[in-house]
């Protein structure tokens, strides 16, 4: 029995993660996206000062922010998804916020809504196309 006992406080415990509007547990519906920084004002955001952040992003082109990501969470009571902007705190409390807009820009693994914006209009156009009769834009005059 006292072997039972010990192994079983060994497992994992679930995320203490609860809504911010109705206070009851919520459970995770998505993965995590991390996130990174790709400009200096990210870092400072953070706590870094002026001079460090500036010299860390002329080493690298993008650091990953620690403790921090973008995950979606079901809610019993509002019975809907909704993304958060998770941090993490060294004492494993979590924090969570409404994701603001350009957040989703920093985040890794994510499809933004607006597009690529390095794709012309012309290839997305032809990508949304779904019959043969496509390949008349391409006929040489």
């Amino acid at each position: 029995m006292e072997l039972r006992k010990r192994r079983n406080r060994k497992r994992s415990k679930r995320r203490a993660i609860y809504c911010p509007m109705h206070g009851c547990y919520i459970d995770s519906v998505s993965q995590k996206h991390r996130l990174y920084a790709d400009k200096a004002e990210h870092l400072r955001e953070r706590g870094m000062g002026r001079k460090v952040s500036l010299r860390v992003m002329s080493s690298y082109t993008t650091v990953p922010l620690e403790g921090e990501w973008l995950e979606a969470f079901w809610c019993g009571e509002c019975q809907q998804n909704e993304w958060y902007w998770v941090m993490r705190s060294p004492e494993n409390t979590y924090t969570l916020n409404k994701v603001p807009e350009d957040l989703w820009q920093q985040a890794q693994g994510v499809i933004l809504a607006t597009g690529n914006p390095t794709v012309s209009e012309f290839t997305r156009r032809q990508s949304r196309r779904m019959n043969y009769y496509g390949v008349k834009d391409f006929v040489m005059v």
